[in-house]
């Protein structure tokens, strides 16, 4: 071999092996925390952390977290899910992909309304206003993955503390509120009654 061959092919690797690094750092979200070397399973109906979450329209289990994924993702099973949801928003940064797994739950993603079923699921692309409800007779379940994970635990922490809703009855309606989380208030939820 050439040494000028040798020393061109060298340097290639070494720029290939510097990309693929910057792409893993933005990927897992780079100055997150690492990810841990110990594995640990969430049985069925539990929370990572032991503290399931309430919400108005449902209940939050926290499935995946943040600091296990370097940021990269953070995963939330909703159960006793009933007609609500949220009000119409949108997040700038993450993607929200949504898989229901019991009932139906109809979703708007932009312009498009779609009734999901167990099995089925829908992506929520970052900026995309999008909001849900259950629609049938018996509380619905599904997962909800957020791709980075940004803000959304801590989200979801906040607004179902105990004494939150007393503390902030107009948060709900605030866009300032939601902006702390990089969420975007887009008005209120069509599904409202």
């Amino acid at each position: 071999m050439q040494r000028r061959s040798f020393l061109t092919g060298a340097a290639t690797a070494n720029v290939a092996a510097g990309a693929l690094q910057s792409f893993v750092a933005r990927l897992y979200g780079q100055g997150q925390a690492a990810i841990p070397p110990v594995v640990h399973p969430v049985g069925a109906g539990q929370d990572r952390l032991g503290e399931p979450h309430r919400m108005g329209f449902s209940s939050l289990l926290f499935k995946v977290l943040p600091g296990e994924t370097g940021g990269g993702l953070f995963l939330i099973e909703h159960t006793h899910l009933t007609a609500g949801g949220p009000p119409l928003h949108l997040h700038r940064e993450q993607e929200e992909w949504f898989y229901v797994m019991e009932g139906q739950v109809v979703f708007q993603v932009g312009d498009r309304r779609v009734e999901l079923h167990p099995g089925e699921s829908v992506l929520a692309p970052r900026r995309v206003p999008h909001t849900f409800s259950a629609v049938s007779a018996e509380p619905a379940r599904m997962l909800i993955g957020f791709c980075p994970a940004g803000k959304m635990d801590q989200y979801f922490r906040d607004v179902s503390a105990p004494g939150f809703a007393q503390a902030h009855p107009t948060a709900m309606q605030d866009p300032e509120f939601f902006r702390r989380y990089e969420i975007e208030l887009v008005g209120p939820s069509p599904f409202w009654k």
